[in-house]
């Protein structure tokens, strides 16, 4: 159950009942301190100001219309005018019970499921994925595995990089490697950042080089199929790479959601002449070009974005605009998000203002471009390597195994050696994750391993920690979890701290798939683990002056807390493992 919903539906209709107009929205948020309630509201000032009301006046009026029937044991007034909530802990207690048997925890699955595109990860062909696609990656698929979640059906579209003049020198130097190893596909080209950078290194060295090159992309657009062919061999095995590192991080984006921009090359010609057709797009000096007036130059005047070359080419804007009119009328989408560098958002706007005069894809159907900051080292610049390259996302993820190697033999060197990698990987590549999507995806972060692989803090190796704590009190008690039926009692100041988190869960859930915004999960299930952590102190379950009915309950709260644990986790893409 969504309780902060509740809440505010309950009292937004108190507003309304005590003249408030419709539309009129109560703002909830949970209180910091026990003695201001278990919710406080601060909708009502705001409201209170625009009927030139005194806030507490109005608030007096919001609590003589408010019904909330058995949830609340008293509701005051404090300060200008927040109104503090008492819920009753037997009514909490039977919202838990109900949510005993809900393998969801008490998540609702959306009323009406949605087809969502997912716009992830992008890395290019012929080129290995750094650590610049990590968050493009881990964010989104984050994103998408907390949409499924609530039943929306998700479209992963991995929008790689698989087109453009750059093809022609690839293709090349590949035709040169396989004439005096026609192996080459299994050798060289294991390392493909420096088979790109041999390629470029003959275009531009060598005029002979580069004229077939060009040669080779006039072919490659024209459907030359030898040229498609070798076209296909680079695409092939940078797929293959990029896949097994997509299985590292636990990604769900397989071979099937590899969606690149040579998806949408037939399209082109067709939307060139439609926008044309439409009076959007003109010829200026040669080329296809829509001005828009929403975008002016430094001079006041229309910004003119570029569809068509004058040699005929087309851009990465054509593209991206064929991209949504593609997701809107062949996938079916009904909402589109893009996991992109926040350094592409005027891009993207301009490419999705032309989509939507053009009526490529309606209004009502949203296109959001979920920006991300960058990672940064140390020195607050850029992640690079010692020697100032860019640091491979491979090479991460390998370093990231290595440190939890080293933490788990320390800690928990007696493990069987099965359980011990077990953990191991679920505790490098929960955090690099964790470290990630905790937090806020719209700002640059400073990655640093000693933090994100420590127990204590918000980091993926606490949150593992407190769910295999309650795994092993179960093991303790010989209790299976799901055998446990009968009443729940929250009668200590602990035990109501975890019920309320526990009961805020949907709440976290829907922030994420509203906003996307991951760090708002991230810091639910901190304050839940430290929840559990302050319980597990102050109220004792295996004890044997424990009450049989008060274990049973307690019990029962720790179950649905490794539950709420495993399932918030789950949507990020992190392991749990059942010891340490």
């Amino acid at each position: 159950m969504n309780v902060l919903k509740f809440l505010d539906q309950k009292i937004t209709a108190a507003l309304v009942a005590a003249g408030a107009p419709e539309g009129s929205q109560a703002m909830m948020r949970q209180s910091a301190r026990a003695q201001f309630g278990d919710y406080q509201s601060n909708g009502v000032m705001p409201v209170a100001k625009k009927l030139g009301m005194n806030p507490r006046e109005l608030a007096q009026k919001v609590i003589d219309n408010l019904d909330l029937g058995d949830a609340s044991e008293k509701v005051e007034i404090a300060g200008p005018g927040f109104i503090n909530i008492f819920l009753k802990p037997e009514w909490m207690a039977e919202k838990l019970a109900a949510t005993m048997s809900d393998d969801r925890a008490g998540v609702e699955k959306a009323e009406k499921p949605q087809t969502i595109v997912v716009d992830l990860s992008a890395p290019n062909v012929a080129k290995e994925m750094h650590v610049a696609h990590l968050r493009s990656t881990v964010i989104g698929d984050a994103v998408a595995k907390t949409l499924e979640f609530q039943g929306h059906k998700v479209v992963r579209a991995n929008h790689i990089g698989d087109w453009g003049t750059q093809f022609g020198m690839l293709i090349a130097h590949l035709e040169d490697l396989q004439a005096t190893n026609p192996d080459v596909m299994n050798s060289e080209l294991g390392d493909l950042e420096e088979f790109y950078r041999q390629s470029k290194k003959h275009y531009d060295e060598d005029p002979a080089f580069a004229e077939r090159a060009r040669n080779y992309v006039v072919k490659l657009q024209g459907g030359d199929e030898w040229c498609l062919e070798q076209w296909r061999k680079l695409v092939d095995v940078t797929m293959e790479q990029n896949l097994h590192t997509y299985g590292r991080l636990n990604c769900n984006i397989t071979a099937q959601d590899t969606m690149g921009e040579s998806m949408y090359n037939d399209m082109l010609p067709g939307i060139v002449a439609d926008l044309k057709e439409k009076g959007l797009a003109v010829e200026d000096q040669g080329a296809m070009v829509v001005y828009l007036d929403e975008y002016k130059n430094k001079d006041g005047d229309p910004m003119g974005v570029i569809i068509q070359k004058r040699d005929g080419g087309f851009l990465y804007t054509t593209t991206d605009i064929a991209c949504a009119k593609y997701r809107y009328e062949t996938l079916g989408a009904d909402r589109v998000l893009y996991y992109i560098d926040a350094r592409q958002a005027q891009h993207l706007q301009m490419a999705w203002t032309i989509v939507r005069k053009a009526g490529y894809v309606p209004e009502s159907v949203p296109l959001e471009h979920h920006a991300f900051g960058m990672m940064l080292g140390k020195d607050n610049k850029p992640f690079k390597t010692r020697a100032g390259g860019v640091v491979k996302l491979a090479t991460l993820l390998d370093e990231a195994t290595a440190r939890a190697t080293s933490l788990i033999e320390e800690k928990s060197g007696d493990l069987p050696a099965d359980v011990k990698a077990q953990v191991i990987n679920a505790v490098a590549m929960g955090s690099v994750k964790y470290s990630d999507l905790s937090k806020n995806r719209t700002s640059d972060y400073v990655f640093e391993w000693d933090n994100m692989l420590s127990f204590e803090g918000n980091t993926a190796p606490y949150m593992m920690y407190a769910y295999t704590r309650v795994q092993s009190i179960f093991r303790k008690a010989g209790v299976d979890a799901a055998s446990l039926t009968g009443p729940i009692a929250i009668t200590e100041e602990a035990e109501r701290e975890l019920a309320m988190k526990l009961m805020q869960f949907s709440e976290a859930v829907e922030s994420v798939a509203r906003e996307g915004m991951l760090h708002i999960l991230c810091a639910y299930l901190y304050d839940l683990a430290g929840s559990f952590m302050k319980f597990y102190e102050f109220c004792p379950i295996n004890k044997d002056d424990v009450p049989a009915d008060v274990k049973n309950s307690r019990l029962q709260l720790a179950a649905l807390t490794a539950r709420t644990l495993k399932l918030g986790l789950g949507c990020l893409g992190i392991d749990t493992v059942e010891q340490m």
